[in-house]
Protein backbone atom coordinates (compact mmCIF):
# COMPACT_ATOMS: atom_id res chain seq x y z
CA UNK A 1 0.00 0.00 0.00
CA UNK A 2 1.37 3.57 -1.11
CA UNK A 3 0.73 6.29 1.48
CA UNK A 4 1.30 10.37 0.92
CA UNK A 5 4.66 11.52 1.80
CA UNK A 6 4.71 13.24 5.31
CA UNK A 7 8.40 14.31 4.56
CA UNK A 8 7.87 17.94 2.37
CA UNK A 9 11.22 19.92 3.47
CA UNK A 10 12.40 20.63 0.49
CA UNK A 11 11.78 24.12 -0.57
CA UNK A 12 8.67 24.79 1.79
CA UNK A 13 8.68 27.20 4.92
CA UNK A 14 9.15 26.13 8.59
CA UNK A 15 5.51 26.63 10.13
CA UNK A 16 4.86 26.57 13.76
CA UNK A 17 1.73 24.95 14.79
CA UNK A 18 -0.09 23.30 15.84
CA UNK A 19 -6.13 1.83 10.77
CA UNK A 20 -7.93 3.34 7.74
CA UNK A 21 -11.19 2.94 9.44
CA UNK A 22 -14.40 1.60 7.00
CA UNK A 23 -17.93 3.58 6.61
CA UNK A 24 -18.58 7.05 5.50
CA UNK A 25 -16.76 9.72 7.03
CA UNK A 26 -19.53 12.13 6.64
CA UNK A 27 -19.50 15.79 7.49
CA UNK A 28 -22.22 17.07 5.99
CA UNK A 29 -24.29 17.86 9.08
CA UNK A 30 -21.02 19.68 10.81
CA UNK A 31 -20.58 22.10 7.98
CA UNK A 32 -22.06 25.15 7.96
CA UNK A 33 -23.57 25.80 4.90
CA UNK A 34 -22.72 28.52 2.18
CA UNK A 35 -20.18 31.24 2.83
CA UNK A 36 -16.15 31.34 2.41
CA UNK A 37 -13.41 31.58 5.04
CA UNK A 38 -12.66 30.20 8.49
CA UNK A 39 -14.60 29.43 11.22
CA UNK A 40 -15.32 32.26 13.65
CA UNK A 41 -13.36 34.52 11.58
CA UNK A 42 -10.23 32.94 12.58
CA UNK A 43 -7.22 32.92 9.78
CA UNK A 44 -5.59 29.65 9.54
CA UNK A 45 -3.49 29.86 6.68
CA UNK A 46 0.32 29.35 8.41
CA UNK A 47 -1.20 27.65 11.44
CA UNK A 48 -0.55 23.93 10.54
CA UNK A 49 2.60 21.94 9.94
CA UNK A 50 2.65 20.41 6.26
CA UNK A 51 3.72 16.90 7.39
CA UNK A 52 0.12 17.18 9.16
CA UNK A 53 -1.84 18.26 6.22
CA UNK A 54 -0.59 15.94 3.99
CA UNK A 55 -0.79 12.83 6.92
CA UNK A 56 -4.06 14.00 6.82
CA UNK A 57 -4.57 14.43 3.49
CA UNK A 58 -4.07 10.58 3.49
CA UNK A 59 -6.52 9.89 6.04
CA UNK A 60 -9.15 11.74 4.03
CA UNK A 61 -8.39 10.02 0.87
CA UNK A 62 -8.92 6.44 2.73
CA UNK A 63 -11.68 7.80 4.52
CA UNK A 64 -13.86 10.80 3.07
CA UNK A 65 -13.62 10.61 -0.58
CA UNK A 66 -16.60 7.81 -1.18
CA UNK A 67 -18.65 10.25 0.23
CA UNK A 68 -17.39 13.93 -0.18
CA UNK A 69 -15.24 13.40 -3.37
CA UNK A 70 -11.52 14.78 -3.37
CA UNK A 71 -12.91 18.18 -3.74
CA UNK A 72 -15.12 17.74 -0.70
CA UNK A 73 -17.94 18.95 -2.65
CA UNK A 74 -20.19 16.13 -3.85
CA UNK A 75 -22.72 15.79 -1.20
CA UNK A 76 -25.89 18.03 -1.89
CA UNK A 77 -25.18 21.18 0.02
CA UNK A 78 -21.78 20.39 1.44
CA UNK A 79 -18.31 22.06 0.92
CA UNK A 80 -15.71 21.32 2.80
CA UNK A 81 -13.53 23.72 1.27
CA UNK A 82 -15.25 26.85 2.81
CA UNK A 83 -13.94 26.00 5.88
CA UNK A 84 -16.99 27.03 8.02
CA UNK A 85 -18.32 24.51 11.00
CA UNK A 86 -21.70 25.59 12.54
CA UNK A 87 -21.02 22.50 15.37
CA UNK A 88 -17.33 23.40 15.57
CA UNK A 89 -15.73 26.84 16.77
CA UNK A 90 -12.27 25.54 17.31
CA UNK A 91 -10.05 22.97 16.44
CA UNK A 92 -10.58 20.34 19.51
CA UNK A 93 -13.98 21.35 19.38
CA UNK A 94 -13.93 19.59 15.40
CA UNK A 95 -11.98 16.85 16.27
CA UNK A 96 -14.41 15.95 19.00
CA UNK A 97 -16.92 16.03 16.29
CA UNK A 98 -15.01 14.16 13.74
CA UNK A 99 -14.06 11.60 17.33
CA UNK A 100 -18.15 10.96 18.18
CA UNK A 101 -20.04 11.71 15.46
CA UNK A 102 -23.38 13.08 15.99
CA UNK A 103 -26.02 10.91 16.95
CA UNK A 104 -28.73 9.90 14.24
CA UNK A 105 -27.33 12.03 11.59
CA UNK A 106 -24.74 10.48 8.90
CA UNK A 107 -22.16 11.04 10.91
CA UNK A 108 -20.03 8.26 12.52
CA UNK A 109 -17.73 7.88 15.33
CA UNK A 110 -14.51 7.27 14.21
CA UNK A 111 -12.00 5.47 16.38
CA UNK A 112 -8.91 8.09 15.20
CA UNK A 113 -6.08 8.88 17.43
CA UNK A 114 -4.84 12.16 18.76
CA UNK A 115 -1.91 12.37 15.41
CA UNK A 116 -4.87 11.46 12.93
CA UNK A 117 -7.11 13.90 14.33
CA UNK A 118 -4.48 16.35 14.24
CA UNK A 119 -3.39 15.57 10.58
CA UNK A 120 -7.35 15.88 9.48
CA UNK A 121 -8.63 18.62 10.76
CA UNK A 122 -4.86 20.22 9.49
CA UNK A 123 -6.13 19.36 6.14
CA UNK A 124 -10.13 20.33 6.42
CA UNK A 125 -8.41 23.61 7.81
CA UNK A 126 -6.33 24.23 4.65
CA UNK A 127 -8.11 22.12 2.16
CA UNK A 128 -9.06 24.80 -0.18
CA UNK A 129 -5.29 25.87 -0.95
CA UNK A 130 -3.68 22.50 -0.63
CA UNK A 131 -2.46 21.19 -4.26
CA UNK A 132 -2.54 16.80 -3.79
CA UNK A 133 -0.85 16.81 -7.25
CA UNK A 134 2.51 18.00 -5.62
CA UNK A 135 2.98 15.23 -3.04
CA UNK A 136 5.31 12.79 -3.53
CA UNK A 137 4.32 9.04 -2.06
CA UNK A 138 5.70 7.31 0.69
CA UNK A 139 5.43 3.68 0.77
CA UNK A 140 5.24 2.64 4.83
CA UNK A 141 6.59 -0.97 4.10
CA UNK A 142 9.49 -0.28 2.17
CA UNK A 143 9.67 2.18 5.24
CA UNK A 144 9.50 -0.47 7.73
CA UNK A 145 12.45 -2.26 5.63
CA UNK A 146 14.71 0.75 6.14
CA UNK A 147 13.55 0.92 9.74
CA UNK A 148 15.27 -2.44 10.34
CA UNK A 149 17.98 -1.91 7.35
CA UNK A 150 20.26 0.78 5.87
CA UNK A 151 18.15 3.54 8.33
CA UNK A 152 19.51 1.16 11.20
CA UNK A 153 16.58 2.40 13.49
CA UNK A 154 15.84 -1.14 15.29
CA UNK A 155 19.51 -0.97 16.62
CA UNK A 156 18.14 1.31 19.16
CA UNK A 157 14.90 1.24 19.12
CA UNK A 158 12.01 -1.42 20.55
CA UNK A 159 8.80 -2.41 18.52
CA UNK A 160 6.37 -4.74 19.67
CA UNK A 161 8.60 -6.57 21.83
CA UNK A 162 11.25 -6.91 19.52
CA UNK A 163 14.53 -4.49 19.81
CA UNK A 164 16.78 -3.59 22.15
CA UNK A 165 15.62 -0.91 25.10
CA UNK A 166 18.51 1.54 25.08
CA UNK A 167 16.39 4.15 23.00
CA UNK A 168 12.47 5.34 23.65
CA UNK A 169 10.18 2.03 22.76
CA UNK A 170 8.15 3.07 19.68
CA UNK A 171 5.39 0.62 19.47
CA UNK A 172 2.52 3.30 19.74
CA UNK A 173 4.68 6.09 18.51
CA UNK A 174 1.86 6.22 15.93
CA UNK A 175 -0.54 7.29 18.08
CA UNK A 176 1.26 10.08 20.54
CA UNK A 177 3.04 12.08 18.32
CA UNK A 178 2.13 14.15 14.98
CA UNK A 179 3.21 13.51 11.83
CA UNK A 180 4.91 17.22 12.27
CA UNK A 181 6.63 15.80 15.37
CA UNK A 182 8.21 12.53 14.01
CA UNK A 183 9.41 14.52 10.75
CA UNK A 184 10.92 16.85 13.05
CA UNK A 185 12.43 14.33 15.67
CA UNK A 186 14.00 12.40 12.13
CA UNK A 187 15.67 15.87 11.12
CA UNK A 188 16.74 17.46 14.66
CA UNK A 189 16.48 14.80 16.82
CA UNK A 190 18.75 16.96 19.78
CA UNK A 191 16.49 19.91 19.06
CA UNK A 192 13.19 18.07 19.42
CA UNK A 193 14.46 15.56 22.36
CA UNK A 194 11.32 15.43 24.94
CA UNK A 195 13.31 16.20 28.27
CA UNK A 196 11.99 12.54 29.67
CA UNK A 197 14.14 11.00 27.08
CA UNK A 198 17.69 13.18 27.37
CA UNK A 199 20.19 10.35 28.14
CA UNK A 200 21.45 9.93 30.96
CA UNK A 201 25.80 10.05 32.69
CA UNK A 202 26.47 8.90 35.69
CA UNK A 203 29.83 8.56 37.47
CA UNK A 204 30.04 5.84 39.77
CA UNK A 205 32.10 6.38 43.14
CA UNK A 206 35.37 4.05 42.04
CA UNK A 207 34.99 6.46 38.72
CA UNK A 208 32.67 3.73 36.07
CA UNK A 209 31.06 5.66 34.02
CA UNK A 210 27.67 4.17 32.88
CA UNK A 211 25.50 5.64 30.05
CA UNK A 212 22.02 5.06 29.57
CA UNK A 213 18.38 5.92 29.49
CA UNK A 214 16.97 6.89 32.57
CA UNK A 215 13.63 4.65 33.29
CA UNK A 216 12.76 6.34 36.56
CA UNK A 217 13.86 8.68 39.59
CA UNK A 218 12.94 10.13 43.18
CA UNK A 219 14.96 12.09 45.68
CA UNK A 220 17.30 9.81 46.46
CA UNK A 221 17.75 6.67 43.62
CA UNK A 222 17.45 6.34 39.90
CA UNK A 223 16.86 3.58 37.75
CA UNK A 224 18.85 3.44 34.36
CA UNK A 225 19.14 0.80 31.57
CA UNK A 226 22.62 1.09 30.98
CA UNK A 227 24.70 0.96 27.23
CA UNK A 228 24.68 -2.89 27.98
CA UNK A 229 20.71 -3.01 27.92
CA UNK A 230 21.21 -3.92 32.04
CA UNK A 231 18.41 -2.88 34.58
CA UNK A 232 20.69 -0.24 37.22
CA UNK A 233 19.46 1.16 40.37
CA UNK A 234 21.42 3.75 41.94
CA UNK A 235 21.73 5.60 44.70
CA UNK A 236 22.56 9.12 44.24
CA UNK A 237 24.41 9.48 47.50
CA UNK A 238 26.63 7.21 46.51
CA UNK A 239 27.46 8.78 42.94
CA UNK A 240 30.47 11.00 41.90
CA UNK A 241 28.29 12.62 38.85
CA UNK A 242 24.88 12.71 37.98
CA UNK A 243 24.06 14.83 34.98
CA UNK A 244 21.06 14.47 31.80
CA UNK A 245 22.78 14.73 28.76
CA UNK A 246 21.35 17.53 26.14
CA UNK A 247 22.58 15.79 22.84
CA UNK A 248 20.65 13.22 21.49
CA UNK A 249 22.44 10.07 20.39
CA UNK A 250 20.74 9.36 17.48
CA UNK A 251 22.08 11.19 13.89
CA UNK A 252 19.50 13.39 11.79
CA UNK A 253 18.06 10.52 9.21
CA UNK A 254 19.39 12.85 6.51
CA UNK A 255 22.93 11.16 7.30
CA UNK A 256 22.13 7.93 5.71
CA UNK A 257 19.00 8.14 3.84
CA UNK A 258 17.48 10.84 1.14
CA UNK A 259 13.92 12.18 1.12
CA UNK A 260 12.38 9.81 -0.35
CA UNK A 261 13.48 7.26 2.02
CA UNK A 262 12.36 9.20 4.93
CA UNK A 263 9.28 9.81 3.61
CA UNK A 264 9.36 5.88 3.81
CA UNK A 265 10.11 5.81 7.69
CA UNK A 266 7.80 7.96 8.76
CA UNK A 267 5.09 6.47 6.60
CA UNK A 268 5.94 3.55 8.60
CA UNK A 269 5.65 5.07 12.17
CA UNK A 270 2.66 6.27 11.65
CA UNK A 271 1.45 3.10 11.40
CA UNK A 272 2.46 2.20 15.19
CA UNK A 273 -0.42 2.11 17.02
CA UNK A 274 0.69 0.21 19.98
CA UNK A 275 0.33 -3.64 20.66
CA UNK A 276 -2.72 -4.80 19.36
Amino acid sequence: MRMLTLFPFADRPRRSRAPVITGCFALATVIFIGGTGSASGQDHVGQYEQADIEFGAQLYGANCTRCHGDAGDEVDGVDLRTGQYSRADSDPELMRLIRTGIRDTAMPPNDFSRSELTGIVSFLRTMRDFDLSAVTLGDQVRGQSLFAGKGDCASCHRVKGQGPRVAPDLTGIGSVRTAANLQQSLLDPTGSMLAVNRPVRAVLGDGTVLNGRRLNEDTYTIQIIDQDERLRSLEKAELRELAALTESPMPPATDTLDEQEMADVLAYLLTLKGLE
